[in-house]
């Protein structure tokens, strides 16, 4: 039997690769059960599109979507004024290729990111308004089968690696 991999986003993990320099891990029974059966797979789709670390907040314009990113009716803009919808997207590229390439059936994704985020994501105001649409990532993964939870999901996740 094969087991299922999982794409897992770096700050969960703890590692310090989120826009101001820090991780924000996610502290679960399931993780560590799944850190020691292997099957977690590690990226930042943002540090994987060539982004620095620390590095402006961004957030995908007008209250708009990861797929509106991805079809070209949307961009990725720093706080700054800066547009780094290419890096957002050959982001997602490398994550997608990355999990594709260790036979990831599912991804463990932080929420609110304009990259990773599957339950919610920020409007492109810069004044903490959500609402509910993926990130570039979480898109392109789900758009390839993928399925994407948030990290308010590990329970979720757990129900379906146990049906898979």
């Amino acid at each position: 039997m094969t087991v299922s991999k999982i794409l897992i986003s770096a700050c969960l993990l703890g590692h310090a690769v989120r826009y101001d320099g820090k991780g924000k891990p996610l502290v679960h029974p399931a993780i560590d059960r799944w850190r020691e059966e292997g099957r977690l797979v590690t990226i930042c789709p943002e540090l994987a599109g060539g982004m620095g670390v620390p590095r402006p907040p961004a957030e995908i314009e007008k209250g708009m979507t990861g797929a509106d990113v991805l079809e070209g009716r949307a961009r990725v803009m720093e706080i700054t004024g800066g547009d780094v919808t290419e890096a957002f997207v050959a982001g997602a590229r490398h994550a997608l290729e990355f999990a594709q390439a260790h036979g990831c059936t599912h991804a463990l994704l932080i929420d609110g990111s304009p990259s990773c985020g599957s339950g919610f994501i920020y409007d492109g105001s810069f004044e903490g308004l959500r609402h509910a649409g993926n990130g570039v990532t979480a898109a392109l993964l789900e758009q390839a089968g993928i399925v994407v939870c948030s990290d308010r999901q590990v329970e979720e996740l757990v129900e379906l690696l146990a049906k898979a």
